[in-house]
């Protein structure tokens, strides 16, 4: 696989559930939110599923087992099984039995999906930095993390044993809103002990090659809501990308986009598995996309034209990526961007 700088959004002229084999899909902020099931999620994932196109979910939640998220995910309507699901989880315990001896002890601070994957790697759970652990895994806890887990984790890394962590998402989106994710849990060890952890997870590579392994996929499209992991991901494992705007990326954190967190293609939500991308081409002082037309004139985006919003939007993404270059465009986007709602 190839690996390229994307300075303008691209196109495809087949809808991308027949241009890529597999699509490796994020959950929080993408399929569900909360869990429940995002607006057009399900029958869009079905309709590219009998496609042809293989699914394969990809997540930096480390907290449930492949299985629980496999029936999550039926239940809601995508039939899921668990060879379908790849965790933060299994990448970190993959990168843990690399390192120490089989049958080692790892202190687990995290939930029954990071216990499950150690002992896959024939590793030995233990949750007390008196067990003598030869390592620490850390993922995300869900609401039942407690402080004591937190202070166990503290203790071992402190005495020197290595530290993995599963993800450092700082957030994470639910039901409610956006909530603390393993990343701030983190955090809190780093602070206390000034160490660093070793991260499996998006965007790393780690996690890209637990998913090559368990998929085989040869045309993957990353579909994902969040810059930092599932795009630059992408990037990182040198493959095209769709964000979906269902998360926790604002458009106006898109146009601002640095180019490892650029993506190939952008659409409002699932639908844009099944649709053709239109073509985002430089015309004039500016990018064309749709019906749209998109420059920056006297450090401020100017959008003309008519038809579907998120048209006018990767009209502004090449507009908005091109005076960038290899920097992040700090051009003032909240007034365009204001007419559709998008704004902050």
């Amino acid at each position: 696989m190839n690996q390229t700088v994307r300075t303008s959004p691209d196109g495809s002229e087949e809808r991308l559930s027949a241009a890529y084999d597999t699509a490796l899909l994020d959950l929080d902020g993408v399929v569900y939110a909360g869990g429940e099931a995002i607006e057009h999620a399900v029958e869009s994932l079905g309709a590219a599923r009998d496609g042809g196109m293989r699914l394969a979910y990809v997540t930096n939640n480390a907290a449930r087992t492949p299985q629980t998220v496999a029936s999550h995910l039926t239940r809601l309507g995508v039939a899921t099984e668990a060879a379908d699901v790849i965790t933060s989880a299994q990448a970190v315990a993959r990168l843990i039995a690399d390192q120490v001896p089989a049958g080692s002890r790892v202190l687990v601070i995290g939930a029954e999906g990071l216990e499950v994957a150690l002992r896959e790697r024939g590793l030995e759970p233990v949750f007390s930095a008196d067990d003598d652990p030869a390592a620490v895994a850390q993922g995300y806890g869900g609401p039942g993390m407690t402080w004591e887990r937190l202070q166990e984790a503290s203790y071992a890394v402190a005495r020197g044993v290595p530290w993995f962590a599963s993800n450092t998402d700082l957030t994470i989106p639910s039901a409610r809103g956006i909530s603390p994710g393993n990343g701030a849990a983190v955090e809190v060890v780093r602070i206390a002990t000034g160490a660093e952890p070793r991260v499996a997870g998006k965007p790393l590579p780690p996690m890209h090659r637990e998913t090559v392994l368990r998929t085989g996929a040869a045309r993957p499209l990353v579909v994902g809501d969040r810059l930092d992991t599932d795009i630059e991901g992408a990037y990182v494992g040198g493959v095209d990308s769709l964000l979906v705007l269902t998360g926790v990326t604002s458009a106006g954190e898109l146009l601002g986009a640095a180019p490892r967190h650029r993506p190939t293609y952008v659409a409002l939500d699932l639908r844009g598995l099944l649709e053709p991308q239109p073509i985002v081409s430089a015309e004039g002082d500016g990018f064309v996309c749709g019906g749209w037309a998109a420059s920056v004139r006297g450090g401020k985006f100017v959008l003309e034209g008519d038809g579907a919003s998120v048209d006018g939007l990767r009209a502004l993404c090449g507009a908005a990526w091109s005076v960038a270059g290899d920097q992040v465009c700090e051009v003032d986007s909240g007034g365009v961007l204001g007419r559709w709602g998008w704004g902050r």
